[in-house]
């Protein structure tokens, strides 16, 4: 459904210093990065980048929006909890199960340092 998401960002050595340990957890790796930019993922397949805005505006966060990122597995949501939090995110809820949407969900949720909201997912059983 998706070729990309793209999460803005006011500082790009802080947000590459979150999303880098956060985004090998998930096992995306960072395939391109410039004075602005990150890209994670694959150049010929998914794709998370942090940009600083082309407008030259202050990057905002959405109110109601985040981002959720599929993890391999539940070890890796929990991973990915760690290190955002080590590396200047905050906690939005710590990993664990929501059975509200379906017995094996397994998520953690955060803030990047610029507020941005992801998430980190397992569907499968344990």
């Amino acid at each position: 459904m998706f070729s990309h998401v793209t999460i803005g960002t006011n500082d790009i050595a802080r947000a590459m210093a979150f999303y880098d340990p956060v985004m090998a957890a998930l096992g995306h790796a960072k395939f391109h990065a410039g004075d602005d930019y990150a890209a994670y993922g694959t150049m010929d397949g998914d794709q998370a980048w942090v940009v600083t805005p082309y407008d030259g505006k202050p990057a905002s966060v959405g109110n109601g929006m985040h981002i959720a990122f599929l993890a391999p597995d539940r070890a890796a949501v929990d991973q990915v909890h760690k290190h955002a939090l080590d590396n200047g995110g905050s906690d939005e809820g710590a990993p664990g199960l929501r059975l509200n949407y379906h017995p094996h969900y397994y998520a953690a949720y955060v803030r990047d340092p610029d507020g941005n909201k992801i998430q980190a997912v397992c569907h499968a059983p344990e």
